[in-house]
């Protein structure tokens, strides 16, 4: 019975081309990282796997996410502005229907979208769209994978983690922890980064029957903790001794030479002065362990790419890769203060079948050992720290601002697609404006799926997104813009217009970003009228999905 009813599915729904099998769909997302830190988008980072993607597929020079990790997952996975989803901000509920810290049930995930059309569905890594991470029973499981369409799971809950020794590990619905879990065990020592790509090939490998796969891989790298395999930072050794300012610079000449940036750009300033850091040491080794965070999730990729290359499927499958903010600002840990590691632990063992839960920093390892913050070299388990304003500066290079903000260092991100398939074309570039709300609706078209109006008896939101298929065949789609807001920072843009603020009362920022991408040249007041347009859109938008004043969105209310 079952097999005849994917039969029927794959009968009567509609494939995307003439003669084309409708694809295995795989999106890839990493966490924390800038605008240039892979390789085809300029970096120095050694990301063949990517890079060979990139050179096979698509590369969008003008993509944008929500400027934060978990908002960026529930527009992602949903296809709208993360208020409309619940998530404005974090996981927590701050009395608005925007801010619940939940997706609602007034949307639905990808998954949820292409099962019924006969996609099975699986996810791997950081979910981080629900708060409870901990749950008491099993109702308290509503948003978690399993629960919004996914088929299968392995990753965490949370949205930060020890990669050496995961919080909120999960298999399923079932809470695990390294060393209890039956269906991974590793060759070498648990790394999050690599028990991701490996459970991802996992799930390759394990499908079953003919129908198509949709499969949503999300990193933890190089989101702090800064750790990695010793020989994957050794590649590194020296690679930033020189500093901020010539890594920058070579990144964006490589930016310019690939066409990613206009040749005219400038470069905005440089956050940092190497000339007074008192420990370049342990500075540079910051950013050579973030290399190497980056370099290890790429052979990762490597071989969930080589997995389906097996099945005989890697040509009608459409993957995209991207990132879910700008490289990250916070200190994460780092501070002058010494801390050398002890000759002997200082807790208590915790058992291997224990579950770690903690909000962000454990105290100790597992054997024993206190989790060590300030200025400790990065990598080993026992450290906890990120690699610091000035190297995401580097990260985002040539943009403004970082993680958190609206400026294009907080929000552009890469998108590699890769599809040989569906893509005639290699190697080549797509300069229009889109935005992560697109992946839905581009799943839902080449899917040949149904975007449903009501869903488990609620009724869901019309979908905010376009779909890219267009923009793959080089055509344009009709959008009236993109929107913003975290955390009070807010940002439209409309064609090559781009109106930004910083906080609530931040005043706006009018840039034509066709001639100043890098957002130096501001022109509200020149172009006052057109100040006024994008801010009473603006302002429609806000009120239309949930949007609250920042301060406004604080009030920690009941629900209702």
């Amino acid at each position: 019975m079952k097999y005849l009813t994917r039969l029927f599915i794959l009968l009567v729904t509609p494939v995307f081309a003439k003669d084309a099998l409708r694809p295995n769909i795989v999106i890839i997302m990493s966490d924390d990282m800038g605008y240039s830190d892979i390789g085809c988008y300029g970096g120095e980072i050694h990301t063949p796997v990517l890079d060979g993607l990139a050179a096979n597929g698509l590369r969008f020079t003008q993509f944008y996410n929500t400027a934060r990790c978990c908002p960026t997952r529930a527009s992602l996975l949903t296809g709208l502005y993360p208020h409309q989803a619940g998530i404005g901000h974090m996981m927590n509920d701050r009395g608005q229907d925007g801010y619940r810290g939940e997706l609602n049930r007034n949307c639905v995930t990808i998954a949820e979208a292409l099962k019924p059309a006969g996609y099975s569905t699986y996810c791997i890594g950081k979910w981080h769209v629900t708060s409870h991470v901990n749950p008491s029973n099993d109702t308290e499981k509503f948003n978690w994978p399993l629960q919004r369409g996914f088929d299968r799971y392995y990753g965490i809950i949370n949205g930060a983690s020890s990669l050496w020794d995961p919080n909120s590990l999960t298999r399923g619905n079932k809470p695990i922890t390294r060393e209890n879990d039956p269906d991974y065990k590793p060759s070498q020592p648990y790394h999050f980064t690599d028990a991701i790509s490996d459970n991802a090939v996992k799930f390759v490998k394990e499908h079953k029957g003919d129908n198509p796969f949709f499969m949503y891989v999300s990193y933890t790298a190089a989101h702090w903790p800064m750790h990695a395999r010793e020989q994957d930072i050794e590649k590194y050794d020296g690679k930033y001794d020189q500093g901020y300012v010539s890594v920058r610079k070579a990144r964006l000449e490589r930016m310019k030479e690939m066409g990613l940036i206009d040749k005219g750009t400038k470069m905005t300033p440089t956050v940092g002065d190497w000339s007074k850091v008192k420990d370049k040491e342990w500075e540079s080794a910051c950013m050579e362990v973030y290399a190497a965070m980056v370099d290890q999730m790429d052979q990762g990729i490597g071989r969930i790419v080589e997995a389906i290359k097996i099945r005989g499927d890697l040509n009608n499958t459409l993957i995209f890769y991207l990132q879910d903010n700008g490289g990250c600002a916070e200190n994460g840990g780092r501070g002058d203060k010494p801390f050398p590691r002890p000759k002997k632990p200082t807790f208590k063992p915790i058992p291997d079948d224990v579950i770690h839960y903690f909000n962000s920093t454990p105290k100790q390892t597992r054997d024993g050992y206190p989790v060590r913050r300030g200025r400790v070299m990065p990598g080993p388990e026992d450290t906890y720290i990120g690699y610091g304003r000035n190297w995401a500066n580097v990260s985002n290079t040539p943009f403004r601002e970082y993680k958190h903000w609206v400026h294009e260092g907080g929000v552009a991100t890469p998108l590699v697609v890769h599809w040989p398939d569906g893509i005639a074309v290699k190697n080549k570039l797509r300069k229009e404006p889109s935005h992560l709300i697109d992946l839905m609706a581009t799943c839902i078209d080449v899917s040949g799926a149904t975007y449903p109006r009501e869903f488990r008896g609620k009724t869901i939101k019309p979908l905010e997104g376009k779909s890219l298929v267009k923009i793959f065949k080089e055509d344009a789609i009709d959008r009236q813009a993109i929107y913003w807001e975290h955390e009070g920072n807010r940002a439209i843009r409309v064609g090559d217009w781009k109106l930004v603020a910083k906080g609530r009362n931040g005043k706006w920022e009018l840039y034509n970003l066709k001639n100043d991408r890098v957002e130096m040249n501001d022109l509200s007041k020149k172009h006052s009228e057109k100040t006024k347009k994008l801010q009473a859109m603006w302002q429609s938008y806000a009120e239309r999905t949930g949007v609250i004043p920042w301060p406004e969105s604080r009030k920690k209310n009941k629900k209702k």
